[in-house]
């Protein structure tokens, strides 16, 4: 995608589409003031007869009108002037773009850039509206016998800017955003893909096909052998029930210097039946999604290798299934874990915490300066934050206020939630050193509870993704979260946001 910015008059440009607004009691945004002077009035005498709507989301298509020279006009509804902030912004430009998506458009100016939406300056309007864009237009039809690509040929999207000194911070923006949806796409692609493709293999190729021909990135698979010398009898547990072979990803993006690295892991369940506590069949189908924490810390790295961020950054993956069978764990199993503490296991459908705890305590020999595991952990965490707020959880507040911070401004929002020593006492064991699984009560968090265990000394966060990760219904299909706010947190820390 190309991308340019502009100052000049909205209605004088000769494009095949350009995005206006409508607020409220009939103002117009500073674009659609301008269509409307150009067309001697036309567009207030369609918000005056009711044709064109002020409601939020609401977009109606204009072709053919006089004085102007963009052959399509999206006129799409802003609310009330105070209530639109980026949010709002980004279903705004969401809205307009769905409304022309079926259309042949090429190239599109989206005027509302010109508005102060919130705090947000020219950088983050222009990485909202190219992210927008990019999420309006994805489509996955691999796996389709007929392909089609039903998208319109999108190859240009114009940034009106208030002053040419905006200029720069909105391109710098649109560069991010580009590489910010190109790490979604991948991370949606691998979430949405059946199980049966999406194998611990498939995910490992996956990554090292990613560092072939970066000289900054390598990738290294540690098979089940190896992961049986170093002791991840947590991780490998998981895996007994099923034929296919347990992969530990490890990338390591190499550009910052001597600096000590940031490390994600991200969980990497391809299916998850729940092992011999067996889910319930409706909607087990979802369960290809519980890779989606793997699938977004290695659509992270695709976006901060695309931009060459000067930084050190890890990724581990523990990839397994989690399948019913004769050599299957069933609760009551014990293991050790690689960290050498014992786990009781009380229900194999609380499996990621069991990869994942091996993963952190591999992660250790990096020396990280900050980890931070990402996870479709728990249906707790949905119940308790719905599909809209990341869980976050961390005994760092500093790192904790560091991610939040991030998701704000990354329009991909975290909620913290506690983790103190009432919910670990809920993980103890008669027999073991503690626990898989505590009881009903804050599942969530004494999910953290139990990963805590494994990163004394560490600067840890956890991200509970169980309810962003996917969207379920007739929009089922992976999110792309929070490869924005995972992005944002690396771009701050090494200092390339404006």
């Amino acid at each position: 995608m190309d991308y340019f910015t502009t100052t000049s008059n909205a209605a004088k440009r000769a494009t095949d589409c350009v995005i206006v607004g409508v607020y409220d009691r009939g103002k117009l945004s500073a674009g659609a003031s301008e269509i409307d002077t150009a067309s001697n009035g036309e567009l207030r005498r369609l918000v005056k007869s009711g044709d064109v709507s002020s409601r939020s989301g609401r977009c109606v298509l204009l072709t053919n009108l006089n004085g102007v020279k963009a052959a399509r006009v999206a006129v799409v509804g802003l609310g009330k002037p105070d209530d639109f902030d980026i949010h709002a912004f980004c279903r705004a430009v969401a809205a307009a773009l769905s409304t022309v998506s079926e259309s042949k458009c090429k190239d599109v100016l989206n005027t509302l850039t010109l508005e102060g939406a919130g705090d947000a300056g020219a950088y983050y309007l222009a990485r909202q509206t190219v992210q927008t864009i990019g999420d309006v237009l994805y489509r996955f039809t691999e796996m389709k016998s007929k392909r089609k690509d039903s998208r319109m040929p999108l190859g240009k999207v114009g940034l009106s800017v208030a002053s040419r000194g905006d200029a720069a911070k909105a391109m710098l923006g649109a560069k991010h955003g580009d590489a910010i949806v190109e790490g979604m796409s991948l991370a949606k692609d691998l979430g949405n893909l059946p199980p049966n493709v999406c194998t611990p293999t498939y995910l490992a190729r996956t990554a090292q096909k990613l560092a072939k021909g970066n000289g900054k990135l390598t990738t290294r698979i540690v098979n089940e052998t190896d992961m049986k010398r170093l002791g991840m009898h947590s991780l490998l547990s998981v895996t007994a029930g099923t034929n296919e072979p347990a992969k530990l990803i490890v990338m390591q993006y190499k550009n910052g210097g001597k600096s000590k690295p940031i490390v994600l892991v991200g969980k990497g369940v391809t299916f998850d039946s729940g092992g011999i506590s067996l889910k319930p069949g409706p909607a087990m189908d979802e369960m290809k999604f519980d890779m989606c924490g793997a699938a977004s810390v290695i659509g992270t790295m695709a976006t901060v290798a695309a931009l060459k961020l000067p930084v050190n950054l890890n990724v581990v993956v523990p990839a397994v299934e989690n399948l019913p069978g004769s050599k299957a764990t069933v609760p009551g199993d014990i293991f050790k874990s690689m960290s050498g503490q014992t786990i009781e296991i009380l229900n194999t459908d609380a499996e990621g915490r069991l990869i994942l705890c091996d993963a952190l305590t591999y992660s250790r020999r990096f020396k990280p300066d900050t980890i931070i595991d990402v996870a479709t952990l728990t249906g707790a965490c949905v119940i308790a934050l719905g599909k809209h707020h990341t869980g976050l959880m961390s005994h760092d507040d500093a790192l904790a206020d560091e991610i939040v911070e991030a998701g704000v401004n990354a329009s991909d929002r975290a909620w913290r939630l506690p983790l103190s020593d009432e919910y670990a006492e809920q993980l103890k064991s008669n027999f073991a050193d503690f626990a898989n699984v505590g009881g009903r009560d804050g599942g969530a968090i004494t999910a953290g509870c139990f990963l805590s265990k494994f990163t004394d000394g560490l600067k840890w966060a956890h991200l509970d993704i169980a309810g962003t990760a996917w969207k379920s219904g007739q929009k089922k299909g992976a999110t792309g979260r929070p490869v924005p706010m995972l992005s944002e947190f690396v771009m701050s820390r090494c200092n390339a946001l404006p």
